[in-house]
C-alpha cells in the first residue's frame, strides 16, 4: 500500500487547524455561552476550565503551524515524524470520537449559521483525523 499525502493537503489541514484555534473563543462565547457556565464554578475550577480551553486552542494552533511550516518533515518517515503525526492523529481521532459519543446529546443553538457552522467544524475535524492518520500510515509503511 503506497500512500503519498501531497504537501498542499497537509498545509490546507494546517490552515484549518489554525482557523479552529482562532474561531474557538467565538464558539465558546456565542454558541455555547461557555463563560456564563464557567462563572458558576468555584474559582479554582474556573481557572482549570479556562486553562484547558487555552490548551485546546494552543494545541490546535501549534499543530496547524507545524503542518504549514514543516509538511515535508511530517512525512519523511523518521521516528519523530511517526511520533508527531501519531500524536496529532490521536488528538483529532479522539476529538471526532468524543463528538460522536457525547456531543449529540447536547443542543447547539438552532440558528442556521450555527447549524451550518457545526457541520463545517465536524467536517474539518474528520478531515484532520483522516489526513494525520494517513500520514502515520505513510510514515510507517
Amino acid at each position: 500500500m503506497n500512500i503519498n499525502i501531497p504537501n498542499w493537503l497537509i498545509v490546507l489541514g494546517g490552515i484549518g487547524q489554525i482557523f479552529t484555534a482562532l474561531i474557538y473563543p467565538y464558539i465558546r462565547h456565542h454558541v455555547f455561552d461557555w463563560y456564563n457556565d464557567v462563572k458558576k464554578l468555584k474559582p479554582l475550577n474556573q481557572e482549570i476550565a479556562k486553562t484547558y480551553g487555552r490548551y485546546i486552542q494552543g494545541l490546535n494552533f501549534s499543530f496547524g503551524l507545524i503542518a504549514i511550516v514543516l509538511p515535508n518533515d511530517l512525512k519523511n518517515g523518521s521516528r519523530l515524524a511517526i511520533a508527531i503525526t501519531a500524536l496529532i492523529a490521536a488528538y483529532w481521532v479522539g476529538k471526532v470520537a468524543t463528538q460522536i459519543a457525547y456531543y449529540p446529546m447536547y443542543q447547539i443553538p438552532q440558528k442556521l449559521h450555527f447549524k451550518i457552522g457545526s457541520y463545517f467544524m465536524n467536517t474539518l475535524f474528520v478531515f484532520f483525523a483522516t489526513v494525520y492518520t494517513l500520514l502515520v500510515l505513510q510514515n510507517i509503511l
